[in-house]
């Protein structure tokens, strides 16, 4: 176990509260496993009726301790791992955390995630499967992980695909972040509350966890318009297809300070992500459930996380600070099937992904 998860009993709530604020939170694999374990124990426990997610606020007054839910997962040790043993012990991060997500996705009892303030990559993983996804007017919800060359992964390729129009697509390839107000009109949050009510919503949901719908619907707000969606059909029109040249072509080819600003960001992004997004979310949505999401991620993610641009985004963004990686294939034609094809490829059957 491990202090940077808090597991806590209140009435008939169980309450994991993330607790790494320096790192916004950022999911270690201890932190997984800590997750993980209090989510097995409860799940067996008629005492528990409801879990709760959310962040521990940090006490010192330093508002940068208190900026997010999570956001993401341990991207410095998964690209220590890359660099220095082959992948394996990335391998096993990404494993253990896909089976958290899949825990949380099938658990059997309501799951409430509070996504207030920076939620990302693994912050989306642990939220995207809860039964009610609070947003409030602190959140900023994104999957970036094109800019590092790794791929939306705990989940992102079933959550992405199925949102309407191709605003998963648009979300997969550009990294780009919604607000609360946008991520209740994309259906990526149930509930939009001012954050002040956050505290009242808990108390009253571990009071009485049968009545969850209605307390969340008497302590939301009327958010603000969402500004996403005056590009709404703009982004239906321009990621219509799942061929990443495309796309660029449909951007290039419209004279929009929307397509202008979409292309400039796509630029500075990894070709092969951005293909093997494309690829990922397409396939998604062939699948009959959530785990086999989670294989398909999973057989991802072992080959991505040692090809080279992941290394290299994470220097270029992360390490270096100097935003200039240099990608590898450089174009997306560079890309070819038969990569995508390798990445996509069955694992062995030893080495396949399998659910708790």
């Amino acid at each position: 176990m491990t202090d940077e998860v808090l597991a806590t009993r209140k009435k008939a709530a169980g309450i994991l509260s993330l607790n790494r604020p320096k790192a916004i939170h950022a999911l270690t694999l201890d932190m997984v496993h800590a997750l993980t374990a209090s989510l097995l124990e409860w799940r067996g426990d008629d005492g528990v009726e409801v879990v709760m997610l959310d962040h521990q606020v940090a006490d010192d007054g330093d508002p940068k301790l208190s900026r997010g839910f999570c956001a993401g997962g341990d991207i410095a040790f998964l690209r220590n791992s890359a660099l220095n043993d082959g992948g394996t012990s990335g391998r096993k991060f990404f494993h253990d955390e896909y089976q958290l997500n899949h825990l949380l996705m099938t658990y059997g009892k309501p799951v409430v995630a509070f996504m207030d303030g920076i939620t990302m990559g693994g912050g989306v993983g642990l939220a995207g499967p809860a039964t009610y996804r609070v947003a409030t007017e602190n959140t900023k919800l994104a999957m970036p992980e094109t800019g590092i060359g790794l791929f939306p992964d705990v989940g992102g390729g079933w959550f992405l695909s199925r949102l309407k129009g191709r605003l998963g697509q648009y979300l997969a390839l550009t990294g780009a972040r919604l607000d609360g107000a946008e991520c209740l009109w994309a259906g990526l949050a149930t509930h939009y509350l001012p954050s002040a009510n956050l505290a009242e919503a808990k108390a009253r949901i571990a009071a009485d966890p049968g009545n969850i719908p209605a307390i969340l619907r008497e302590l939301s707000a009327v958010p603000p318009e969402p500004k996403i969606a005056t590009h709404a059909a703009d982004i239906a029109r321009l990621f219509a297809s799942d061929r990443y040249e495309d796309i660029l072509a449909a951007l290039e080819a419209d004279d929009s300070d929307f397509a202008a600003e979409t292309l400039k960001t796509l630029h500075t992004k990894s070709p092969q992500t951005c293909k093997v997004a494309l690829r990922q979310l397409a396939t998604s949505l062939t699948l009959p459930d959530f785990a086999a999401n989670m294989a398909m991620e999973y057989r991802v993610g072992a080959r991505v996380l040692v090809l080279p641009d992941f290394a290299e985004g994470v220097r270029a963004v992360i390490v270096d600070k100097d935003h200039a990686p240099k990608w590898n294939p450089a174009t997306p034609e560079g890309v070819t099937d038969d990569l995508l094809d390798t990445i996509f490829a069955p694992l062995g059957a030893a080495d396949e992904w399998k659910p708790l």
